[in-house]
């Protein structure tokens, strides 16, 4: 049975509220955040253990009717499954349903669960049922080939892997049949429909089952297991305050209000692609709205909604988004390094505030937001020639630029280990930690993040 459109009857309010950050998370960040041109930040912050799904249930105990997640492109083309929409409380409601079934699952504690989604509301659903059912998410990047997410399955230790049947003329629950037949510590596969293939478990009828009830969503979270530059021989582990302490670095800079929505282009698949939607959606309380099949027709015609709109895209669109409606409130250009830098970039022409984001492979996302004409230079070219800039409790994140160039980084918001063999070692944020990259000047203007 396909799971039909769960958005509540009720018309989501967008009223202003304190929905989405828990108050001791709100006011660890806002106390310790110092405004732009101060000379002095404090020198600790220290966020609580608390998950993804503490911050969903938040918003659905004040505002349950509140839109929380959508699908934004033409997705039945390419899934076979209707566009959905979701409120708070009904997708509370179905990520408890299937936090309960998860956890009959024999799994230990803890487990880490693989997530082969594009950017859906699915995959959003799914990614939040995991760490309600006590385990980790794993996202596996959707890009990949039957071949890499076999490698990246077995390096990360997976248990279990959620996906769907369809992604374009791509079969991802069939393909993880083939990878479970020869490795053995795959233990469960199931997955959204349409036509759910024999031996996988059907996630719609979990979702629509509601003899057993509903789990009751956590407070603390298991963090998160992603891949380095998408290699699946390179999984990280980050634990849940480390996560949310990303989610707060990003935020800082993003100024999302409620009443606003995030509309965004990036798969859910690694650290950068969470912390600028579902993490920085759920920590504002907004809607979030994924978009992985580009179309720019259907693009344009979404942000000519009068919603604020926050847009998360690819840096490389950026040229292509010059025409962008008045109701963008900001335009949020994700980049990896290695890479070029924009040299001291101003904002877009149309109007529209920018914030540059650039992730280092898995281990931080450095979101800066472009001053404009006004007031001291603060842009990403900056920030990297000078950390001094970067304006945040060096508890949070701290970044540091040797004289060779190399950066180095430590705070609670860069706290990662590598998974050696399925176990993680230990790790400590209160040390910098030198990066494989190195910042380097062009002319004493531009910068460009190379491979140490």
């Amino acid at each position: 049975m396909e799971f039909e459109n769960p958005v509540s009857a009720a018309q989501p309010s967008i009223e202003p509220s304190t929905a989405g950050w828990g108050p001791a998370t709100r006011g660890a960040v806002r106390s310790q955040v110092v405004p732009e041109g101060a000379s002095e930040i404090a020198p600790e912050v220290i966020l609580p253990r608390a998950g993804l799904c503490a911050l969903l249930a938040g918003t659905a105990r004040l505002d349950p009717g509140r839109l929380a997640f959508a699908d934004a492109a033409p997705k039945r083309s390419w899934s076979g499954r209707p566009p959905m929409a979701w409120t708070y409380g009904t997708a509370a409601e179905i990520i408890g349903r299937l936090a309960r079934a998860l956890r009959t699952w024999r799994l230990a504690p803890g487990s880490r669960i693989g997530l082969w989604f594009p950017g859906s509301t699915e995959g959003l659903v799914a990614h939040l049922a995991v760490e309600a059912a006590g385990h980790v998410p794993c996202p596996l990047p959707p890009s990949w080939t039957e071949a890499q997410a076999a490698a990246g399955i077995q390096a990360a230790g997976l248990s279990a892997v959620l996906t769907q049947t369809q992604v374009g003329a791509n079969r991802p629950a069939e393909a993880l049949c083939r990878i479970a037949a020869g490795y053995f510590g795959l233990r469960y596969l199931a997955a959204f429909g349409p036509a759910v293939p024999d031996g996988v478990i059907n996630l719609d009828a979990l979702a629509l089952d509601r003899a057993g009830g509903t789990a009751p969503l956590p407070e603390t979270g298991g963090g998160l297991v992603s891949f380095a530059a998408g290699d699946p021989a390179r999984p990280v582990h980050r634990t849940g305050d480390a996560l949310l302490a990303a989610i707060a670095a990003h935020l800082v800079s993003a100024r999302i209000e409620p009443g606003d929505r995030i509309l965004t282009l990036l798969p859910p698949s690694d650290l950068r692609g969470l912390v600028t939607g579902l993490g920085a959606a759920l920590a504002a309380g907004v809607d979030l709205e994924t978009m992985p099949v580009f179309d720019g027709p259907a693009l344009i015609e979404n942000l000519a909604q009068p919603r604020p709109t926050h847009l998360v895209a690819p840096a490389f669109l950026e040229q292509a988004l010059d025409a962008l409606p008045t109701a963008t409130r900001s335009v949020v250009l994700a980049r990896r390094a290695p890479g070029s830098v924009p040299p001291h970039a101003a904002d877009r022409a149309a109007g529209s505030p920018v914030l540059d984001v650039l992730a280092f492979d898995e281990d931080a996302v450095l979101s800066v937001r472009r001053s404009g004409s006004s007031g001291p230079a603060s842009d990403l070219a900056s920030v990297l020639a000078e950390p001094a800039r970067l304006a945040l409790p060096p508890a949070l994140f701290d970044l540091r630029r040797d004289p060779d160039g190399r950066l180095a980084f430590r705070g609670q918001a860069c706290a990662t280990t590598r998974v050696q063999r399925g176990e993680v070692d230990a790790t400590e944020a209160g040390s910098f930690r030198a990066s494989r990259f190195r910042a380097d000047r062009f002319a004493g203007t531009g910068m460009a993040v190379m491979e140490a």
